[in-house]
């Protein structure tokens, strides 16, 4: 594992994902079909509470409409980053490739690199085509947030690899009976980091808990642009400081976990 980082091995491992990609249809399906399927089930309701009126604010009712597909696009945004980052690590567990790919010259730090690139491959096949049907459908152009949308996107997919580390950590050491992990850790992050209402609906105990998690900077800042038209900056710098210490931490945990794993025998194990 010893040498310098070798942009060389981390492409051999993006080559080796893309061939698996490509080769099977039913994956890049798979890819785009569930955000798809989200993005039209909460859209034709936010347009049908539009109708009915339900949906009133100071910003207007089509304001408020946008708003929450902005959130549908960007918490898939978040939530594919995240299981883009996973899917490619736990299907070298389930191919039972992960003791081949940690005994060759690869390191840790370049199949991290390679993990992350794929989270974003597989991000922009999944969620590109997603946010062109939401303009088609709903008129909704995510795009056109420009810069802000570009600040969005380096915070939420900050902390979807921080999860994709730390969850992959946790196989590592506790094998594939902690794959429910990979599909659940991130929803429970969904009813605090204040993705389809403001913060201030959160019971008071509960708001010093969002503000600890870096999506919750995001969406109160999604907010801030579609309704009142200004680009917190302040909001996603605190967002991206806090990702900082995450990803900071996740990286360690990874690697401890990863020697703990290897001090426990449990990289041959991995099964349930």
């Amino acid at each position: 594992m010893g040498g310098a980082f070798s942009a060389k091995r981390v492409g051999a491992m993006l080559l080796r994902y893309s061939y698996l990609l490509r080769a099977s249809y039913t994956r890049l399906l798979d890819i785009i079909y569930w955000p798809l399927v989200q993005m039209l089930t909460w859209g034709f309701l936010q347009t049908y509470l539009v109708k009915a009126g339900a949906l009133e604010a100071p910003g207007g009712a089509a304001q408020v409409a946008g708003t929450l597909i902005g959130a549908i696009l960007l918490w898939d945004t978040l939530l594919r980053g995240q299981q883009g980052f996973s899917f490619s690590f736990i299907e070298e567990m389930w191919s039972r490739n992960l003791p081949n790919i940690l005994m060759s010259p690869l390191r840790p730090a370049e199949f991290v690199v390679s993990l992350i690139v794929m989270s974003i491959v597989r991000l922009f096949v999944g969620v590109v085509p997603v946010t062109l049907m939401a303009l088609l459908f709903f008129g909704f152009n995510l795009w056109a947030l420009g810069v802000a949308f570009g600040a969005f996107f380096v915070v939420l997919m900050f902390f979807a690899w921080s999860i994709g580390l730390f969850v992959s950590g946790l196989l590592l050491r506790l094998g594939l009976g902690a794959e429910n992990l990979v599909w659940s850790l991130m929803f429970f992050v969904q009813p605090l980091g204040a993705v389809y209402y403001p913060v201030s609906t959160l019971p008071a105990w509960v708001q010093p808990i969002s503000w600890t998690l870096p999506p919750t900077y995001v969406f109160e800042g999604l907010r801030a642009v579609l309704i009142d038209h200004v680009i917190r900056w302040d909001l996603l710098a605190q967002g991206l400081a806090i990702d900082a210490v995450l990803f900071s931490l996740a990286c360690v945990s990874f690697g401890l976990l990863l020697k703990s794993a290897r001090r426990a025998g449990t990289l041959l194990q991995t099964g349930e």
